[in-house]
């Protein structure tokens, strides 16, 4: 074997037998994690709560959200957040009151929902996932001090995967699988323009992506096909792994010292389980073209335009929207 190659093994057998047990002392440190109140959020708030951080439970149920707190051993506060609601992005924010966040973790989803609209009219999907995540972050980055880690799928891979700009909200024909796959790819394009502006602002902050493989959770207990949920039920129970191990790449991108825009998934094969390591993703993925049109456009549509200053940047304006009344000749 060359010396190259024991490296890699090397690398691969660190990677493998990396868990939440070696996270580092976050004491004294702030996080958000959407969607905390079950499954890989909850799994990865109270690992982040353990070592030492006070975790934010941004939780569209309050109930619920202070149920799965008061499981947690460590510094936590719940507080109400609905992605599928811009109202209650910008209430969430504007409540923020200017506290240092060291680390913001985009984990809520809805994953082959039924034909539903968020409240601002937009597909469900695309419109939680993304949408509500991207105004969720830009309204926040004047106070993010560390990085950002959003949670993406290797259902960006899936055929037909793309990002629909003549037809975002499938106004033509729903598809349950696709309009999943569009705001899985959303979410990693999201990630790799953030970063690009966030390098170019001379920030310190890092954007990073996360997959969890196929994780035992509720969240494909929504999928609006019977059958694809019998499968799905099937899959979970002799297939998936836990929420745990779900939830370490969340936390490997969340803790340790990677590039920004990496992305984060099982090493087993397929991606499907294994320990946290680096991985690859779609050509789609990495158009750095279709992300700043993605960009423009989910500025649009929200509201919320980039922020130029963000902590330890030194700056403290906002870039007003200028692309506004341009997103019509792009698409």
């Amino acid at each position: 074997m060359t010396e190259n190659a024991e490296s890699k093994s090397r690398s691969k057998s660190r990677a493998k037998a990396w868990d939440a047990a070696r996270l580092p002392d976050l004491t004294g440190r702030t996080a958000v994690v959407t969607g905390a109140n079950s499954g890989i959020g909850r799994t990865a708030a109270d690992a982040l709560a353990g070592a030492g951080a006070h975790v934010v439970f941004a939780v569209r149920d309050l109930e619920r959200g202070r149920a799965a707190a008061a499981t947690v051993n460590g510094s936590t506060e719940v507080r109400r957040l609905d992605l599928a609601d811009l109202a209650s992005v910008r209430e969430f924010a504007e409540g923020w009151q200017g506290r240092p966040l060291d680390l913001l973790v985009n984990n809520a989803g809805v994953m082959m929902v039924p034909r539903q609209r968020t409240a601002d009219g937009f597909e469900m999907q695309f419109g939680t996932n993304h949408l509500g995540h991207f105004a969720l972050t830009n309204l926040l980055l004047p106070y993010v001090t560390d990085r950002v880690v959003t949670l993406s799928s290797g259902a960006h891979r899936w055929f037909g995967a793309r990002i629909r700009f003549e037809d975002l909200d499938f106004a033509s024909g729903y598809d349950p699988n696709r309009a999943y796959a569009q705001s899985k790819l959303a979410n990693l394009l999201f990630t790799l323009e953030l970063q690009r502006r966030l390098t170019e602002a001379g920030s310190p902050v890092r954007a990073l992506a996360a997959h969890p493989g196929y994780a035992a959770t509720n969240l494909q207990s929504h999928a609006g096909s019977p059958v694809m949920r019998g499968l799905m039920k099937i899959g979970n129970r002799f297939f998936a792994q836990d929420d745990r191990a779900g939830a370490l790449p969340t936390l490997y991108a969340a803790t340790q010292d990677l590039p920004g825009a990496s992305y984060v998934g099982p090493d087993g094969l397929g991606e499907l389980r294994g320990g946290p390591t680096l991985v690859g993703r779609s050509a789609a993925a990495s158009d750095a073209g279709m992300a700043r049109r993605l960009w423009t456009v989910s500025e649009e549509l929200t509201g919320v335009s980039w922020t130029l200053g963000v902590a330890g940047s030194g700056a403290g304006e906002r870039e007003r929207d200028r692309g506004r009344g341009r997103v019509a000749a792009e698409r």
